[in-house]
């Protein structure tokens, strides 16, 4: 049990780590001060441009996949112990005590976690499907909510372990929270007239 504390304990602050915040500083920039005011990968971008955003969206998925991808390749951690390890880097991002317990929308460290507990399998799909939604109706947080729908249906008929199954109803409870602004808007509500 102390093991899952300390590992659960070092996913978090892994996750914790607010790499867009820190990177834009050493260009001068604040990216808390741009678009939606999240510290995450796009506002990287805008903020520094297409280096910037790639280091950051590289660095903030590596964080979660690499505790995870350790705890569950190396140390061949199986079950309900990994689900308090595998949320941990998404509610450090999200709720990062470097920005007093606040961060951004996750969706790179939460496309980490799949890294380290499926490798391709997941994220393939993931990417996939959130692109489509996305192209289909702009709007972000509809997309991620179909996105996930999705990831049950794949895990479902693919990988149906009962914990992924309990780590993807937890990370959509965090993701579909962080996005509620969009949810709140109807699907195709950000489509323009054709």
């Amino acid at each position: 049990m102390i093991e899952v504390i300390l590992w659960t304990a070092l996913s978090f602050l892994s996750g914790s780590l607010p790499f867009a915040v820190w990177l834009a500083r050493l260009k001068g920039k604040d990216v808390q001060a741009i678009g939606d005011r999240n510290p995450g990968a796009f506002n990287a971008l805008r903020a520094g441009g297409t280096a910037l955003g790639i280091a950051v969206l590289l660095l903030d998925i590596s964080k979660a996949a690499a505790p995870i991808g350790l705890a569950y390749y190396e140390f061949g951690w199986r079950g309900a112990r990994m689900i308090p390890i595998a949320i941990a880097p998404m509610l450090g991002h999200a709720y990062s005590p470097f920005l007093g317990f606040k961060g951004g929308k996750a969706i790179a460290t939460a496309l980490g976690v799949w890294i380290g507990l499926t490798l391709w399998k997941v994220p393939v799909v993931a990417l996939t499907a959130l692109t489509l939604f996305y192209l289909t109706l702009r709007n972000s947080g509809w997309s991620l909510l179909f996105t996930l729908i999705t990831l049950g249906v794949y895990l479902w008929l693919f990988l149906p372990e009962s914990s992924f199954f309990v780590i993807l109803a937890l990370q959509s409870a965090l993701l579909l929270w962080k996005h509620r602004a969009d949810l709140r808007q109807a699907p195709w509500q950000n489509l323009s007239p054709s």
